[in-house]
Parts: C-alpha cells; sequence; structure tokens
C-alpha cells in the first residue's frame, strides 16, 4: 500500500543524487532512509556501520547464505 507524503524539495535533490550511486529509485532511496533513521532511534548506542552489518546479516539468513560472524 502506498501513500502520497509531502517531503521537501531539499531531501528529493539528495536523494536523486544518493540514489544514482547506490543504485535505487528516489523512493527506495528515502525509504532506505527512513528504515536507517528508525533503526538508530531504536538502538542509539550502535554506530551506522553496526546496523548496516546487523541489515546485511539478516538479508544473508533471509536468503540462507551464511558466513562466520567476524
Amino acid at each position: 500500500m502506498s501513500t502520497a507524503v509531502r517531503v521537501s524539495r531539499k531531501l528529493i535533490e539528495s536523494a536523486k543524487i544518493q540514489s544514482k550511486v547506490d543504485n535505487r529509485s528516489v523512493t527506495e532511496q528515502i525509504e532506505y532512509w527512513a528504515k536507517i533513521g528508525k533503526i538508530a532511534e531504536e538502538n542509539p548506542d550502535l554506530s551506522f556501520s553496526q546496523i548496516k552489518e546487523i541489515m546485511i546479516g539478516l538479508e544473508q539468513l533471509k536468503s540462507d547464505y551464511k558466513t562466520e560472524y567476524k
């Protein structure tokens, strides 16, 4: 289900640039930032790197690709 949301032009422009780097759509980029922000608020003791590693690990588990944690 999608819902229209107003966001600033500045956010859209930033998302356009970053989305090209990360190979995402503008919508996917903003959703990614929102997801990271939500996780960071819920876990203030975790760094961005730790959050990203956890997200990678969870995706690996979902896809049955498991590697030893280092």
